[in-house]
């Protein structure tokens, strides 16, 4: 029977989406946690996975951020392709991430961050345009509360969802760290937008 407590919503029907692209809701499994910390010019940011993937990005200062447990493994080699690529993506030389990740969500926050994916390097859409891209055109209120809860910002680039006024609204590294990130894409992207296709073109990413 359907749990009425939570909005099922399937993965939006985009051109060129992967239907397998995001993994069905449930919870993480009993594998190790690993852990470490990447420096990056927006401060340390802390990155949680598992032999799955990758599963959590979090911001300095956050106040959703996890302190490691006793019982998780600090491990770098484990996140050799993250870190790597979050570092040619902050030099400007990566604008699509090709990562196992391990997310996990409701269907209806799936369907978000899977639309997420779809927005192209250096662009933006408001909430209500989102809303309206995963067939939910009165959800605006529900996709800014998922998209708050995405767990992979960045890799998820979350930051493209701005306000329908242009303001860039909350996010979980603070609006500062928002605009920063925006800032450095538009300055790769620059005048002629992007050049990389978008996730979609991509290998499934979840």
């Amino acid at each position: 029977m359907p749990d009425a407590s939570r909005p099922d919503v399937p993965s939006p029907d985009l051109p060129g989406s992967d239907a397998a692209s995001l993994p069905a809701p449930q919870e993480p499994g009993s594998s190790p946690q690993y852990w470490m910390v990447f420096a990056s010019p927006i401060g340390e940011l802390l990155l949680i996975g598992n032999e799955r993937g990758l599963s959590r990005i979090q911001f300095p200062g956050s106040r959703t951020r996890r302190k490691p447990a006793d019982t998780w493994v600090q491990d770098k080699t484990v996140f050799k392709a993250a870190s790597d690529q979050l570092a040619a993506w902050f030099a400007g030389e990566l604008r699509v991430f090709d990562l196992t990740l391990d997310a996990h969500g409701t269907d209806f926050q799936c369907a978000v961050w899977n639309a997420l994916r779809h927005i192209p390097f250096g662009e933006t859409v408001s909430y209500a345009e989102l809303a309206l891209r995963i067939g939910k055109p009165s959800a605006s209120r529900a996709v800014g509360a998922a998209n708050g809860a995405n767990p992979l910002p960045i890799v998820v680039p979350c930051h493209r969802v701005i306000g329908a006024d242009g303001s860039l609204t909350g996010f979980a590294g603070g609006v500062e760290t928002k605009r920063w990130l925006l800032a450095h894409e538009a300055s790769v992207a620059g005048p002629t937008g992007r050049q990389q296709p978008m996730a979609s073109d991509q290998l499934s990413l979840f």
